[in-house]
């Protein structure tokens, strides 16, 4: 009796100090232990003991979490980059060198020298259309200043026609006042006669500029500068060729129309102010 007893207490003992390590190693545990003992010699115990861990699930759920999030990650970089190539390919201009397509026409971006003294016979359509735009732009100037001066020489007629009018309602008081209003009149008159003189020189003049001008102008539409183009390259051309010249020409024809301007009296005139040695 005294053996089993002693005994039965050893086990308990064991299992209280084996309690505390199970729990740590499983994350969670419990047990149930019980003794029983009388009188006719038999005694009876038990224990149950259980744990679980989500440990290892939670870094299964994280790592899958991890792989899925940079697949993801991948697959919008790559579908950004191919929208960025495809509107750099849509941005790509479809012809990349229109240098490749001009032959003879890449000539045209040589100095104004060129346009003015060129003797080649393949330069000489687009050198005429040249010479015919620069006299065009001459002459259109020629024309805008032709009817500035009708507008100027009308405005001094206006005025003095303003000024007969307020003579005219003066009532004299003396005959003195009555004589210098008769003398203000008659110089009024004169100086109307003359200013209508003026004004009709200033328009006939505008009119001629005008004819000087249409005249000038045949020649420099679109149609003859195509013909002058498809002449020197000798062959067609197209639209983007055609409007490629047409912006390389404007400068030059503007040059050559500096060339052929008539010189400004005024711009000729010495200053007096400046020392001379």
């Amino acid at each position: 009796m005294t053996s089993r007893k002693t005994l039965f207490a050893a086990l308990a003992a064991f299992a209280l100090l084996a309690s505390p390590a199970l729990a740590a190693a499983g994350g969670n545990g419990g047990g149930n232990g019980g003794g029983h003992g009388n009188g006719g010699g038999n005694g009876n115990s038990g224990g149950n003991g259980g744990g679980n861990s989500s440990k290892s699930g939670s870094q299964g759920k994280s790592s899958a979490g991890g792989q899925s999030s940079s697949k993801a990650g991948a697959k919008a970089g790559k579908a950004t980059k191919g929208a960025a190539k495809q509107q750099a390919k849509e941005k790509e201009p479809k012809e990349k060198n229109i240098h490749a397509k001009l032959g003879a026409l890449n000539s045209l971006q040589r100095n104004v020298n060129a346009y003015m003294n060129s003797k080649s016979k393949k330069f000489a359509a687009v050198q005429a259309f040249v010479m015919a735009s620069a006299n065009a732009k001459v002459a259109q100037a020629a024309l805008e200043e032709a009817n500035a001066a009708v507008t100027d020489e009308q405005a001094k007629l206006a005025d003095l026609n303003a000024q007969l009018e307020a003579a005219n309602a003066l009532t004299p008081a003396t005959p003195e006042e009555e004589a210098a209003k008769a003398a203000q009149i008659a110089d009024l008159e004169a100086q109307i006669a003359d200013q209508e003189t003026a004004v009709a020189d200033a328009e006939a003049a505008a009119a001629a500029a005008q004819s000087a001008a249409d005249e000038a102008a045949v020649g420099t539409d679109d149609a003859s500068l195509k013909d002058a183009l498809e002449a020197m390259a000798n062959k067609p051309v197209d639209d983007e060729v055609t409007q490629w010249a047409q912006d390389v020409l404007d400068e030059k024809i503007d040059q050559v129309a500096d060339k052929l301007a008539p010189a400004d009296p005024a711009a000729e005139e010495p200053d007096e102010t400046e020392e001379t040695e």
